[in-house]
Parts: C-alpha cells; sequence; structure tokens
C-alpha cells in the first residue's frame, strides 16, 4: 500500500513536504478548514516549488467554501508549479461549514461543483449559474500562469452511500476520514461501481483515469510493552477521537441519528466534551467552543476523552505486525493510499509510517 501524510497549513510546511518525499512518501496533503487552519493553495505552492516528486493534495474543498472559477484556478494554477502532481478533494463541507456554525452542502451540488471544476481544469467550458443567471464560463487567459494540459486527479469525500455514487458518476476517486472498517470499503467501492456503471461514457467524459481511494487515520507504533492506551498512544490519536466527539456534541440536538448509533461510554464522552468546553448541544455558538484547535494536539487534561473504543476504531495502534496485518486488511478492501494526520512530531512519524510500508 502506498503513504501519504496530512497536515493544516502552517509556518515551514514546505519543510515537511520536503522531508515526506525524501521518505519516498507519495502524497502531502493540506486541509482546507479556513477558520481553523491557514490557507491550503497558499501552502501547497510553497510545497510545489520545493518538492519535485511529491503528489501535492487538498483535503478537501467544498462548494460551501470556494465558487467552482476560483477553486479551479487555485488548481490549475499550482498545476503549473508541480505539473501533474496536484490532487483535488472535494467534499461536502463537513467540518469547515460547521466550524462557521452552519450545515453541509448537498451531494447535489457537491456533485455540480466536481463537474465544473473536472471540466475547467481541463480546459473545457462549463455551466456556471448563480440563482436564475446561467452562462458557459471557459479559462479567458493561456500562458504559463495556468495548466490545464496535465491531468489533476479528483478524489471525493465519502462515508457513505451519497458522495460514494458521486465517484462513481464523475469517474473519481474516494477519500475518507478515520474509516477503518473492511465493510464499509467494500460497501463504498460496491456504490461507486454501481453508480458507474450507470453513467455513459465518451471522450468528453467527466471521469478521470485516476480512481483510487484513501483513508484518513493516524499511526502510533507501541515501544515494547507499551500500554496500547496508555499517554503516549492517546496522545498521537487523541485528535481524531476527540474530532469525532465534537462532531457528535455538535449534531446531537439537529442531527441525532449519529449520535444515537454511539454507545453509552461515547455519550458520556460526548456529554464531558460538552461540559468542559463550557456549551450545550443547542447553544447558538457551540461551533466557537467545540473547535477551536480541532485536529490539534490534544489537552493533557482531555485524555480521559480518548476512549479505547475510538482509538480502535478511527486509528492505528499496535506493534508493527498488528499494523501490518490491519493494513493488509484495508488493501484488500480496495483502499490504495494510508494517509497518517500526525501531531506529536511529524517527521518521525512520517518516517514510522515509511518504514512500516517499505
Amino acid at each position: 500500500m502506498r503513504a501519504g501524510v496530512v497536515v493544516a497549513a502552517q509556518p515551514g510546511v514546505e519543510d515537511l513536504a520536503v522531508r515526506a518525499e525524501e521518505l519516498g512518501l507519495h502524497s502531502f496533503w493540506v486541509n482546507d478548514t479556513p477558520m481553523v487552519h491557514g490557507d491550503p493553495f497558499v501552502a501547497l505552492s510553497l510545497c510545489a516549488k520545493a518538492t519535485s516528486r511529491i503528489r501535492l493534495g487538498i483535503g478537501v474543498t467544498s462548494p460551501a467554501l470556494r465558487s467552482a472559477p476560483a477553486a479551479a484556478s487555485g488548481l490549475v494554477s499550482l498545476n503549473a508549479l508541480a505539473p501533474g502532481r496536484i490532487i483535488c478533494g472535494v467534499g461536502t463541507g463537513n467540518t469547515a461549514r460547521r466550524t462557521l456554525g452552519m450545515r453541509p452542502t448537498t451531494a447535489a451540488r457537491l456533485e455540480n461543483f466536481t463537474v465544473a471544476l473536472q471540466d475547467l481544469c481541463a480546459g473545457r467550458s462549463t455551466e456556471y449559474r448563480e440563482g436564475d443567471r446561467v452562462r458557459d464560463i471557459r479559462f479567458l487567459h493561456a500562458g504559463a500562469h495556468v495548466n490545464t494540459a496535465d491531468p489533476i486527479e479528483f478524489v471525493v469525500a465519502a462515508l457513505g452511500p451519497q458522495a460514494a455514487a458521486v465517484a462513481g458518476r464523475r469517474g473519481t476517486g474516494l477519500v475518507s476520514f478515520g474509516l477503518l472498517d473492511p465493510a464499509a470499503w467494500h460497501a463504498l467501492h460496491d456504490t461507486r461501481r454501481h453508480a458507474a456503471q450507470g453513467t455513459p461514457r465518451d471522450p468528453d467524459s467527466h471521469a478521470d483515469s485516476r480512481a483510487d481511494s484513501y483513508v484518513v487515520t493516524s499511526l502510533h507504533l507501541l515501544d515494547e510493552d507499551e500500554d496500547p492506551h496508555g499517554d503516549a498512544a492517546r496522545d498521537a490519536t487523541g485528535h481524531l477521537v476527540l474530532s469525532l466527539l465534537a462532531f457528535a456534541a455538535d449534531t446531537a440536538a439537529d442531527t441525532p441519528a449519529f449520535a444515537e448509533q454511539l454507545g453509552p461510554e461515547e455519550r458520556e464522552a460526548v456529554r464531558r466534551l460538552l461540559d468542559r468546553r463550557g456549551t450545550t448541544a443547542t447553544a447558538l455558538d457551540r461551533h466557537t467552543k467545540l473547535y477551536p484547535n480541532y485536529l490539534g494536539r490534544i489537552a493533557p487534561q482531555d485524555r480521559d476523552l480518548v476512549l479505547p473504543s475510538l482509538m480502535n476504531t478511527l486509528a492505528l495502534v499496535g506493534t508493527s505486525d498488528d499494523l501490518l496485518a490491519r493494513i493488509t486488511t484495508l488493501e484488500q478492501a480496495g483502499v490504495d493510499e494510508l494517509l497518517i494526520q500526525p501531531v506529536i512530531d511529524p517527521p518521525t512519524e512520517m518516517a514510522q509510517l515509511a518504514k512500516l510500508l517499505t
């Protein structure tokens, strides 16, 4: 299985990209969550100039954040700096919207956005709509500052069938956050395959040549006799666990189905998180209390919220043999690349990943 890394935009991000390339990692992604992290297009521009081989990904953008013309312009500008090395993840904007106190966009709008980006980034015209006004648009400039000749890889962020069907109809790959259940990956691939079979293809199709699957997780390689649920393991995986608890807390009132799937211990952790952040599931400003430091290193006082059950569900913790066994199962389920989101010591965690998968 291939290996890659996901980080937040920050000063020195290009140094991490250089190190990832030196380690032989396949891809380097930057989050697109404007109210929490820096701008991925700025960060990846620095990475593009500092590297020569590694693929560079936006993980992920959304029509609820950027218009198709603006997003496409950023993508083809990156493609001019790193020809053929750009990956664009697209999604409904679940986290990026919720950090604004808003709901994600719809699968239909996501699909229209994906079509427009595929068209524009390939140098084709596409339909652009604002209210009742509809126009065909295309890039009107040419030259070295944009690149619509080298292909850009598109992947749709999916945890369920609606987004997976969009990927199938548009011929894109998939990326999923914390989804380490092989059965769930089989279901996503089946949905994508079924949707693709019902979509006519022609020489001007929106489909890309690549349709890879990526899973974002965290990885903690245990030392000999180390507690798999000790402080070190909780620190390495806690950002994923707290992101799930924050989502459950945020959606408990308006979209309770997710929180209702959690067990009693997990629901109690959600309650404690709300209390600890000084907010409630119905407070209009709860997003300002739940999402600061989102996907950042957790505070020691929050280690008790990092439940073993959620660590095992969302992250890879174990010996080399344990991790390789789980990774092999994911690969057999159709996952092409493992992306880790390191927070404790990114260079060391990237080196562990590279060593594990080579």
